[in-house]
């Protein structure tokens, strides 16, 4: 959000779902200090051809990594060094292609699949772009590690993310999760926090609507929030943003009740993976989708196949003590011991039993 040159308006609105026609908003740093464009046709055509390479099931990071030809240990893992589009876009720096991602996202070519750890998806406005490009203008990201100078200060605008909010937001979250023994991660994950500090949510019905809290997060953890944030705009006198504000619930999709309903049965993961027609990687993300809303699940006879009882207990201690929910961090932390599956499938054991 900080480094984008887009809109900021447009920007947040298309964060939370909606669409702002307008090419400026007047009001924003970016649209008071616009930067230069430049055409970005073949980029916008690179990034499109590598998440279908990439068949729509990974995140911006991996899609540059690819584009910039870095054989990380998950590019290699999945064989994406091998791909044509492998180091396709070495020309260019990381800033400019996440500039390109960033704004084919507002464009509507991409899509980014939340409740998925936000894996790149395409648009059939993106596939059609494919087919017959135009012209595609983007803005470079602001680089705040060179000197420039500073922009004027303007009356008449206000940042809809709300600082001094998100900060208080934070520690709360820090108090509970010390009264309760757990890490903030299993309260709610900063971007929940964000979004509670851009929309002003004082019901449960609204608090629900935040993304990563289902009902059961929102019943265990949310009144605290709520009477913090309908105090804070009390005292403020804040109008809180209707068009910021999702306005329905979603229900669960039928998959991850099925998928819920399996694991009731007992039925093997890998199973379930298959039966779903799911990679057993797919499958782990929509179950940690499940537990991060605030359902409770339990693995146990699964893991308990597959795994030996000191290795869980040594990953839940791991977790019961770490800041992060980063698998990466504890696959480091840890010294090869562990698979990333295994990692994975005992967060979601902590995360189900500490913090749903």
């Amino acid at each position: 959000y900080a480094e984008s040159s887009v809109c900021r308006r447009k920007l947040l609105l298309h964060y939370f779902g909606e669409e702002y026609t307008q090419d400026s908003c007047g009001n924003c740093d970016n649209c008071l200090n616009p930067k230069k464009q430049v055409e970005a046709k073949e980029l916008l055509m690179a990034v499109l051809e590598t998440v279908v390479a990439l068949k729509e099931k990974f995140k911006t990071d991996h899609v540059i990594d690819v584009l910039l030809g870095k054989a990380t240990s998950e590019v290699v893992s999945y064989k994406h060094d091998e791909l044509d589009v492998f180091g396709s876009g070495t020309d260019e720096e990381e800033k400019t292609w996440n500039a390109v991602i960033r704004q084919a996202l507002i464009s509507r070519y991409l899509d980014k699949d939340i409740e998925n750890y936000g894996l790149l998806k395409m648009t059939q406005a993106g596939r059609d772009y494919l087919n017959k490009p135009v012209s595609f203008m983007v803005t470079e990201d602001n680089d705040f590690e060179e000197a420039e100078e500073e922009a004027p200060v303007r009356g008449g605008a206000a940042c809809a993310v709300d600082p001094g909010l998100y900060s208080m937001l934070k520690d709360l979250r820090k108090r509970i999760s010390k009264r309760l023994n757990l890490p903030p991660y299993v309260i709610f994950q900063d971007p929940s926090l964000e979004a509670m500090a851009t929309t002003y949510p004082i019901t449960m019905e609204e608090l629900q609507n935040v993304p990563g809290v289902g009902a059961g997060k929102a019943k265990r953890y949310g009144e605290e929030f709520l009477s913090l944030i309908k105090k804070h705009c009390e005292e403020n006198e804040i109008e809180r943003p209707e068009d910021l504000r999702v306005r329905t619930v979603a229900n669960k999709s039928k998959l991850k009740v099925s998928i819920i309903q399996a694991i009731d049965r007992k039925i093997a993961l890998d199973d379930v993976a298959l039966t779903k027609g799911l990679d057993f990687s797919d499958l782990l993300d929509k179950i940690e989708a499940i537990v991060y809303s605030g359902t409770k699940i339990n693995i146990d006879f699964f893991l308990n196949e597959i795994m030996d009882g000191d290795h869980i207990d040594e990953l839940m201690d791991y977790f019961k003590s770490s800041s992060s929910d980063s698998i990466q961090e504890a696959l480091d932390e840890l010294g090869g011991d562990f698979t990333e599956e295994e990692v994975r499938l005992v967060r979601i054991k902590f995360l189900s039993e500490m913090g749903n």
